[in-house]
């Protein structure tokens, strides 16, 4: 069959699939001043104004972002050929971040680029770096990783094979054309992200001042009561007899998720018969990280069941169950988790003592107060949750512009 009968004017057939008489297809490596420089191997140390900050794959988010809290040194006389410049772009080689990309932003400030990252410089005059890192966001780019990274061990992506990487590539005023569309997006989904951190911010200051009674309700003056942990939770330790029905989930500081969906993969044990069940409205928190926040009640699922390292409680009559939701990410919940509990192995684990827990006590409204408290923060998240809704619908835009719009299927014209 002749493919070229489905080809539009103006286009010509080419690896990638049909592309504008102008466009080319080009390989990465002819694109840039270099052909893929590996980082530098050296041990991080802690952050300091006068070292360089030292890059990572763990400092680099979903979106490409260098995740500032995370701020390690590397502290090298032999580090400055490894410094980031501008319109530098590094590549996740090995493991299962192979494939994610960073575009060096100048406000990061100075970074030096570590051993598992692959430095690309793009030549200016044929490539420019925003367009590169744009097509690493696409599904085609997503696609060339899962195959190209196959191997034996662990998936890998080497210089030589990001160099043979494909790209559609228009005239470079054709490029700037479609980056000036893409950072306009860039720049509303920027403003969208900062209004939910704004609304999350307020509903973490009406947190503070109404589940502490530092900020009274009108209509409530009853004096709130001291009532101990174990007069508000009651343990369980329930289990299934055939769990295989019931989804495996996980505690973790997000809250408690389906483990197949948050990992990707099962990696619950093939014998669940000693897992515990856990319903709506149980509080379920880890077994050592449950004072980092891995500590939730499920409200997403009717029932699971999750690894007997948890520890699961029921909420006793008397409470309102989204008072309660709210109440455990509180401030002095949280407090009593690592008042109760001693460091353990590593200094990112602790031990709970379950009987010093059980005697902490807590100051709570009266139900009627719980529940006009619930109503205020849970209209709170109900704003959130719609800015996130619209939030992800804009990401989704992105996409899908991006999709056309570097393959060329649809064209930015002056």
């Amino acid at each position: 069959m002749n493919n070229t009968q489905h080809i539009p004017s103006d286009y010509k057939p080419s690896p990638l699939g049909p592309i504008p008489e102008d466009w080319e297809v080009k390989r990465l490596g002819d694109l840039c001043e270099n052909k893929g420089d590996y980082g530098l191997n050296a041990p991080a140390t802690d952050y300091s104004d006068d070292l360089p900050t030292y890059l990572r794959i763990t400092d680099i988010d979903d979106s490409g972002n260098f995740i500032h809290s995370t701020k390690k040194s590397v502290d090298n006389l032999s580090a400055k050929e490894y410094y980031l410049k501008d319109g530098d772009i590094v590549f996740a080689r090995t493991g299962a971040t192979v494939g994610k990309t960073y575009l060096y932003n100048v406000r990061d400030g100075q970074l030096v680029y570590a051993g598992f990252l692959i430095k690309f410089s793009p030549n200016p005059n044929k490539l420019i770096p925003y367009y590169l890192k744009a097509h690493t966001e696409t599904k085609d780019y997503m696609n060339w990783v899962a195959i190209t990274s196959q191997r034996s061990g662990q998936p890998g992506i080497n210089a030589a094979e990001y160099c043979s990487l494909k790209l559609a590539i228009p005239p470079i005023e054709e490029q700037e054309r479609i980056c000036n569309v893409l950072q306009l997006w860039d720049t509303a989904i920027a403003k969208q992200t900062a209004l939910i951190e704004q609304l999350t911010l307020r509903k973490r200051g009406l947190m503070q001042q109404l589940l502490t009674g530092k900020k009274r309700l009108k209509g409530f003056g009853e004096e709130w009561k001291r009532i101990k942990f174990k007069e508000i939770f009651q343990r369980k330790t329930q289990t299934v007899d055939d769990g295989s029905s019931i989804q495996v989930l996980s505690v973790t500081k997000e809250g408690i998720v389906s483990q197949k969906e948050y990992f990707n993969k099962e990696i619950a044990s093939d014998d669940t018969s000693k897992y515990l069940l856990v319903e709506k409205g149980d509080l379920a928190m880890s077994g050592l990280n449950f004072w980092m926040g891995s500590c939730h009640i499920l409200t997403q699922y009717e029932k699971g069941i999750i690894s007997p390292a948890y520890k699961v409680f029921s909420i006793r009559n008397g409470f309102s169950i989204e008072y309660i939701v709210n109440f455990v990410q509180g401030h002095n919940f949280k407090s009593s988790l690592l008042g109760s509990s001693v460091i353990g192995a590593s200094i990112v684990r602790r031990n709970l003592d379950l009987e010093m827990l059980e005697e902490w006590t807590y100051l709570l409204p009266s139900l009627p107060e719980q529940q006009a408290i619930s109503n205020i923060l849970n209209r709170a998240d109900k704003e959130i949750e719609i800015q996130k809704q619209k939030l992800a619908a804009m990401q989704e835009q992105k996409k899908g512009l991006m999709q056309v719009l570097l393959t060329g299927k649809r064209r930015v014209t002056i």
